[in-house]
């Protein structure tokens, strides 16, 4: 058993003196600081389980509970530890911060070290926590805590008209969130106190300071502020605006080396944020027009101007016209109606002048030469405006570019950081919770560890929950790490073998043997289970018998014990080649549903042909798989239909011709007369028997290169998908026999290599042929004796053989240690229980063309076959 959860235990224990801190917290609750870290382990054994990133629980089955591969594990929160696990988490996966503290040996007054405060903030619980570890290894001739978290920066500047320059220790930088969009900002703002004017100055009175890092830690934490009093309510209260920070941040910018550049584009940036601060003042005086409390943007109110002008007249009455005309000498009811003009063209509008039904708001009376002059000086102006709106939003947008690429110089990207972990918190100043996201260098992921659970996430998931602005979440401290010392981060190696150090390995002698213990405590645990298991099951099949009915599961395997085939949607598209293949029959000249009819033809004689395994037409056309499993018309038609509807296929007149004559019989189709769920169910049957005849194919070509310990899982899962496939048709899948032919075989062979290691007496021999019989060849037993009344003989057969070679041990002298490993062993091999145990996760498949699936396939089994008659 691989090193389990125990690691993050040695970190604690290593470390103990941040255990007293998170007690502490509980004393009014009576929960002792052995309690604490008594729950924290047995929730991590308890959250070892099957895959990664899924959300973990705690089975009572403890084979459920092993450790799979390297999966993360979490720290259980017994009671307001989550501000404890996030950091723990952030810090046990900085790699070197791990070795330091794996190899860590406490000294004998470790007690005194020991602080009496009660933590319940990331910040304050993160310094103490450096402190704490700074004075463990104050010992040292170069602290490393101190190397691995501290830096120095210079304070340049003048002080009541006195210069000044002093070097300073740093650890966590503080940095505000208030007033600043993203990191780089904020962090301008840390670098420099007072006026900066008065740097260059030496009047009295004048202060003022800049920061320059002379010396970059390899692991660089900044804090953010995101609490605050407010003095109104005169309570805490959280931040909740939105910073942003990059995934790789250059700090050159900030370096005392580069401080005479920094200045000068410093300035040159103060610069342009004055001139872009008069640009937008200038365009927002075009787009917010007017003096009154209601304005809109300057081109809409002549637009605006022009279409009133433009409406006509609303000639309800002559009264209500004639008192608005120029002309009139009489009174207002003697005068004619003015003359209608004729509607003419407006450019400025793009319409004509229509009439004015709804009764819109109009001039009461226009001459034409007057809307002429008027839509003239309108179009000009509007013109004139948006001309000038365009060439100030063109400024604004360049010098927004320029300011962003002020320090994309190469000579300023030289110093890489590189985002390692996100401490977020949820809630407000006075409550709320913690948790982590941490990079995986080794699984090129990101990691999110909330407290017992670990799950997979994205970098969009990590900005929309630490940026800020968004619910009440936001990032709380940012760990960042020298890009270019990839050792924080990455395993070492062995300087002999050349291996990757891992699990066991990387522990120091003592804690190696402490987790060796806790692991044979577990293989107890495991035992007793089987125990256990074992008498229930005899105690039911007495019951069984006594009542004279058996029991369904005798018969059945277990719920949830057998490998299931992952989901998938419809088939995806064939590749090209393939698509090729299917039109080759298209004849210039025939008309299209005629071309269709042939190609079903071929397809249908196809589907009718005996042919060998190896040049199965299955594995090419999903129509021929469908068509030899019968299924419904309809199925055959739209599949048909769809595959010629595919706009890749127009290579030429005629395939075009077929392609729109398939698209427009498919959008006839009524979703009455095909059921969708039963068109995808058939094409996931598809895609399962590709899936499973890759797993065949991978687990013969591993067979042939006689690399029997991989070949045995893709062959096991090949064999479990094959039989849930011909559990629904003969059809469905490949032949059973073959399968489990090689099946045996790798079992068979395997079993002789182990006892050929065996029988060596010597270690590491003896170990690694255990290994295999323990962890491949015992488990696979049960699934060539499952359901015994349809076991193949063959089988049935081979499992004797494999029994009856290790009893011929039996009698035979040997040494003590030889005889004791036989004597723990004998009864795994020959329990006859059928329960079959879980494996770890099918192998991941390579994306396969259709063509070389195929001709792959074709030439692993071709060549086993003549293999095969050499040797008989």
């Amino acid at each position: 058993i691989d090193l389990t959860g125990d690691d993050k235990e040695d970190l604690q224990r290593a470390i103990a003196l941040s255990l007293e801190e998170s007690s502490r917290t509980f004393q009014e609750t009576g929960i002792t600081d052995e309690e604490v870290l008594e729950a924290s382990i047995a929730e991590n054994k308890g959250s070892l389980t099957s895959t990664h990133m899924e959300v973990w629980s705690d089975p009572p089955n403890p084979h459920d509970r092993k450790r799979q591969e390297n999966c993360p594990v979490g720290l259980k929160n017994v009671g307001n530890t989550c501000w404890f696990s996030a950091v723990i988490q952030s810090l046990f996966h900085l790699l070197e911060f791990q070795r330091l503290v794996l190899q860590y040996s406490p000294p004998a007054n470790t007690q005194d070290l020991l602080c009496n405060q009660k933590q319940q903030d990331v910040s304050e619980f993160s310094h103490k926590l450096l402190d704490w570890l700074e004075d463990a290894f104050q010992m040292k001739p170069k602290n490393p805590m101190v190397e691995l978290f501290y830096g120095h920066f210079v304070a340049v500047g003048v002080l009541e008209g006195k210069k000044f320059e002093n070097t300073e220790t740093f650890g966590q930088y503080p940095l505000q969130v208030n007033g600043y969009k993203d990191l780089h900002e904020s962090l301008e703002a840390a670098m420099i106190e007072g006026d900066i004017e008065s740097l260059h100055s030496e009047k009295p009175g004048v202060s003022g300071q800049e920061h320059w890092f002379a010396e970059l830690p390899p692991v660089l934490t900044f804090e953010l502020s995101r609490f605050q009093f407010n003095q109104v309510l005169g309570r805490p209260e959280k931040i909740h605006n939105k910073l942003e920070f990059p995934a790789v941040l250059y700090l050159d910018r900030y370096l005392n080396r580069n401080r005479d550049i920094t200045r000068v584009k410093r300035r040159e940036m103060r610069r342009l944020k004055e001139h872009l601060l008069l640009l937008q003042q200038r365009l927002e005086r075009y787009m917010s027009y007017g003096s009154g409390p209601k304005r809109c943007p300057l081109a809409d109110v002549l637009e605006y101007t022009v279409e009133f002008a433009s409406s006509q007249p609303i000639l309800s009455s002559p009264s209500m016209t004639d008192q608005g005309s120029p002309n009139s000498t009489e009174g207002p009811l003697s005068a004619p109606f003015p003359q209608q003009r004729v509607p003419v063209h407006k450019p400025l509008t793009q319409s004509r002048v229509l009439p004015n039904p709804l009764g819109q708001p109009a001039p009461r009376f226009i001459t034409e030469e007057e809307l002429r002059v008027l839509e003239g000086c309108l179009q000009r102006w509007r013109s004139e405006v948006e001309k000038d709106t365009r060439e100030l939003q063109g400024y604004i947008s360049r010098i927004h570019t320029t300011m962003e690429l002020m320090y994309s110089d190469t000579t300023l990207m030289q110093v890489p950081y590189r985002l390692h972990a996100v401490l977020v918190h949820e809630g407000q100043a006075s409550a709320g919770h913690y948790w982590a996201y941490i990079f995986s260098p080794q699984l090129q992921h990101w990691l999110k560890f909330n407290d017992v659970s670990v799950t997979k996430s994205t970098w969009e998931e990590l900005v929309r929950d630490s940026f800020g602005g968004y619910r009440n979440a936001s990032a709380y401290c940012l760990m960042y790490v020298d890009d270019k010392k990839p050792f924080l981060v990455q395993e070492k190696f062995d300087k002999e073998t050349g291996q990757m150090l891992s699990g066991l390995d990387k522990l120091p002698a003592d804690l190696k043997e402490y987790v060796k213990e806790d692991n044979r405590l577990f293989e107890k645990e495991l035992r007793e289970w089987d125990m256990l298991q074992a008498h229930r099951a005899a105690v039911e099949k007495l019951a069984s018998a006594m009542a004279g009915t058996s029991t369904e599961s005798e018969a059945a395997q277990p719920d949830g014990q057998e490998p299931s085939p992952p989901e998938s949607g419809v088939l995806p598209p064939y590749d090209e080649n393939v698509k090729y293949g299917q039109l080759t029959v298209c004849p210039p000249t025939p008309s299209t549903p005629q071309a269709i009819k042939l190609e079903y033809g071929r397809l249908l004689w196809l589907a009718q042909q005996d042919t060998s395994p190896e040049n199965d037409p299955r594995l090419l056309y999903v129509m021929v798989y469908l068509i030899k499993n019968q299924a419904p018309k309809t199925i055959l038609e739209r599949t048909l239909l769809t595959q010629f509807a595919d706009r890749d296929l127009s290579f030429n007149e005629q395939c075009k011709n077929i392609m729109k004559v398939a698209q427009e019989k498919l959008h006839s189709i009524r979703p009455e007369e095909v059921n969708i769920e039963e068109y995808e169910t058939w094409h996931r049957d598809y895609h399962n028997f590709r899936e499973t005849t890759v797993f065949l194919m991978i687990g013969l070509e591993l067979f042939q290169k006689e690399s029997y310990v991989e070949a045995l899982m893709y062959l096991i899962y090949s064999y479990q998908y094959n039989k849930k496939l011909l559990s629904r048709g003969p059809y469905r899948g490949h032949d059973k026999e073959l399968i489990a032919h090689y099946r045996r075989e790798c079992l068979l062979r395997l079993n002789e290599h182990a006892a050929a290691l065996f029988q060596s007496g010597e270690e590491p021999e003896l170990s690694d042929g255990m290994t295999i019989m323990n962890e491949l060849v015992v488990p696979c037993l049960p699934l060539l004796l499952a359901n015994e009344e349809q076991a193949e003989e063959r089988d049935m057969a081979a499992v004797e053989d494999i029994r009856n070679r290790w009893c011929s041990y039996l009698g035979q002298e040997m040494e003590p240690k030889l005889q004791e490993t036989l004597t723990d062993f004998l009864p795994k091999l020959l329990d006859c229980s059928v329960e079959t145990r879980s494996f770890r996760d099918p192998p991941r498949l390579p994306s396969l063309s259709t063509l070389e699936l195929r001709e792959r396939f074709s030439r692993v089994l071709t060549s086993l076959r003549q293999t095969s008659a050499k040797e008989r």
